[in-house]
């Protein structure tokens, strides 16, 4: 039972009154279905002493968006997974975006943010809505069809890698690749091992397509050795920068796609919404963000002592967000389990928020944006005809398989 693994008593080895959990987060169950154990631990209270990993946990809204927000006071630069770059040697290099602070995050994302800006991706979204048109009427004509595997999972790899400037052979590498870093977020447990066993050939690729003489000439990775050029950024960023751009751009965007689809199903009056009034589905995909969060977790490190209700977080202390159980919180959103994608999600924290909001939202959103638009115009209706397969990982929450069938509009 989930009650039996929560207590509130005082924890012995910080001396701080807190309710202590024994849950583990990282564990199949619990990545198989968080939302039970997410309403424990937000009802726990609004700080939680997590045993089996020695660390804070904040799963209510309003804790979660104020840690995120003051990066002075939750700092990334000790790495947004479990393990602290002061203390411990990263396999790979920290996120030059999410896992560093000003002044350097500062000068790192003003390169990031001039080239995906919204300017260059309305140059992209033409040809981006004709891929997804025709991607989407190929998948009309079979009419059943896998909604991860044959949609999701494909438009991403096919239409961003080409903005970045990555060539086609190989492409098979990308998800495996950013499976296996958002999984090292979390602890070196089964799931992450599983996700590394490959690695070696996965991860040569990926390093060897970020070269400079490798990207194609004007792309957005051609771009950041411009930077570089000018100055703006160091030799040894550049590469950091390129691979940054190929998790922000893909993963999420794949998982997004698909659980777009999985809630549409799910909610068929929400899906005749949308195609009665298009104008809805930018705020749609925000919707999708707050009720399914494709990342649910990331770590923040406290660089004072923190006061939280009756409990003092000390100086140097890893805490662990709860971004999808914060997007949940009944606290915040009225009836936070049901899909209506006339909600209103301001503030919603699906793709972070704060200085270290996802830099890559504006493609995530684009793709998104251009697949249901030509879906809303070729599919009248979406139905689920075999079970859901998740694919458990240690910070993401996905589906590895959707299998639908579509009525023909």
């Amino acid at each position: 039972m989930l009650t039996a693994q929560l207590q509130a008593e005082l924890s012995s080895e910080q001396g701080v009154k807190c309710p202590v959990s024994r849950v583990d987060p990282f564990e199949r169950e619990f990545l198989t279905d968080p939302y039970p154990f997410h309403e424990e631990l937000r009802d726990a209270g609004p700080v939680v002493w997590l045993e089996r990993y020695q660390v804070w946990g904040m799963a209510r809204y309003a804790e979660v968006y104020a840690a995120m927000q003051d990066w002075q006071t939750y700092s990334s630069a000790a790495g947004v997974g479990i393990d602290d770059f002061r203390k411990t040697k990263a396999w790979r290099p920290p996120s030059l975006l999410l896992e560093v602070d000003p002044p350097l995050h500062t000068r790192t994302r003003a390169v990031m943010s001039k080239i995906l800006s919204p300017a260059a991706m309305r140059r992209l979204r033409e040809d981006w809505q004709k891929r997804a048109d025709t991607l989407v009427d190929k998948l009309v004509e079979r009419e059943t069809f896998d909604a991860v595997k044959d949609l999701a999972s494909v438009f991403p790899v096919w239409a961003f890698p080409d903005a970045i400037g990555i060539g086609q052979e190989g492409r098979e590498n990308l998800l495996p690749f950013g499976n296996m870093v958002f999984n090292s977020f979390g602890p070196r447990n089964e799931i992450f091992l599983e996700s590394i066993k490959e690695a070696e050939p996965v991860v040569s690729w990926i390093y060897a397509q970020c070269a400079r003489d490798l990207l194609a000439p004007g792309s957005f990775g051609a771009q950041v050795y411009e930077a570089l050029d000018r100055g703006e950024i160091q030799p040894d960023e550049a590469p950091v920068l390129v691979r940054a751009m190929l998790t922000a751009g893909l993963d999420t965007t794949v998982i997004g796609i698909g659980s777009s689809i999985h809630g549409f199903a799910l909610y068929p009056e929400q899906w005749q919404k949308l195609r009665a009034n298009p104008t809805l589905i930018r705020p749609s995909f925000d919707e999708l963000l707050r009720w399914a969060s494709p990342v649910q977790t990331f770590f923040r490190t406290t660089t004072r002592d923190v006061q939280i209700g009756e409990t003092t977080i000390p100086d140097g202390s890893k805490v662990l967000l709860f971004l999808g159980s914060a997007n949940r919180d009944p606290r915040k959103w009225e009836k936070p389990e049901h899909f209506d994608i006339t909600r209103s999600t301001t503030g919603h924290v699906g793709f972070g928020t704060g200085i270290h909001g996802c830099v890559g939202q504006m493609v995530a959103r684009m793709e998104a944006e251009v697949v249901l638009t030509a879906m809303i115009k070729r599919i009248k209706a979406i139905e689920i005809i075999g079970e859901p397969v998740r694919r458990l990982n240690n910070t993401l929450r996905s589906l590895s398989s959707l299998p639908v069938r579509i009525i023909p509009a």
